[in-house]
């Protein structure tokens, strides 16, 4: 038999290294905007929903276990801050050129 409750964990990040996380159980058929709108939390025009990482919308209805995430505007453009922690490491590589070898 089915549960009749979701338990979602809802998680957001205010500012830069902080994190906000809240456990809910919410009603079967519940969507990711009655799990903000639980929390007290409002969706700021730039800010997007996602579960387990996918972008969603405030419609998409949860199931039970998911995580629903509010995602802060990027402040800086992925490459270029991949490009500024090559420099900052004197040119060494950043990923290696070969696998690791297995132990099979």
């Amino acid at each position: 038999m089915a549960p009749a409750e979701l338990n979602v964990l809802l998680l957001r990040s205010p500012c830069a290294g902080e994190v906000e996380s809240l456990s809910l159980v919410l009603p079967l058929g519940s969507t990711a905007g009655a799990a903000l709108a639980r929390a007290g939390w409002a969706l700021a025009p730039t800010e997007v929903l996602g579960l387990w990482g996918r972008k969603v919308g405030v419609d998409e209805v949860l199931c039970d276990g998911d995580r629903v995430e509010v995602y802060r505007p990027l402040t800086v453009d992925p490459m270029q801050a991949r490009h500024r922690r090559h420099a900052l490491q004197g040119g060494r590589r950043i990923v290696s050129r070969h696998r690791p070898v297995g132990s099979g």
